[in-house]
Formats: C-alpha cells, sequence, structure tokens
C-alpha cells in the first residue's frame, strides 16, 4: 500500500491525539529537502511534527519521543524515513 502525504498527515494527526491529549497538531512536509539523497525513497516521507500538549510537555524529551514513535510504529517503518518532534 502506498500512501500520499496528505493520508500520512491524517493518520498521524488521528493517531496521535486519539493517545495524547493536545491542544494542536502541525506537521510540515520536509521531503523536498531530501530530493537530492543518494537514499531517497518517493513513498517514505521526512516530516516535522509540532505537538502543542501539556500532557507531553510533562515527560522528558527522550520519554515525550518515545511514547511518539510507539504510537508512530507502523508508519515509521512503512512511510516516514525522518521525523523531527518538537514539543510546545
Amino acid at each position: 500500500y502506498i500512501m500520499d502525504i496528505n493520508q500520512l498527515i491524517e493518520t498521524v494527526k488521528k493517531k496521535i491525539s486519539e493517545k495524547i491529549e493536545c491542544d494542536k497538531i502541525d506537521i510540515e512536509d520536509k521531503t523536498f529537502l531530501h530530493k537530492s539523497h543518494k537514499q531517497f525513497d518517493k513513498n517514505k516521507f521526512h516530516i516535522k511534527l509540532t505537538v502543542k500538549s501539556d500532557e507531553l510537555k510533562k515527560l522528558n524529551k527522550i520519554q515525550s519521543t518515545k511514547l511518539v514513535y510507539k504510537i508512530l510504529d507502523l508508519e515509521l517503518k512503512n512511510y516516514i524515513h525522518s521525523i523531527q518532534i518538537l514539543i510546545i
């Protein structure tokens, strides 16, 4: 199954908001920055995830990152080449 960036963004937002109490979730597609890389795969995306969440703010950076990775496990394995996570 191939997912486009819009489907991926919707899926990521849905999965995170189901598991974490969030005020806001923003996702930016940064894939264009990596098009020249040797390992570039057009079916895997580079995204920047910004989550406004008091629940995540209470955790340290490692704990919050692990939680996000756990929630997005399938997407990280299949559709996301790299993810940048910002908790605000």
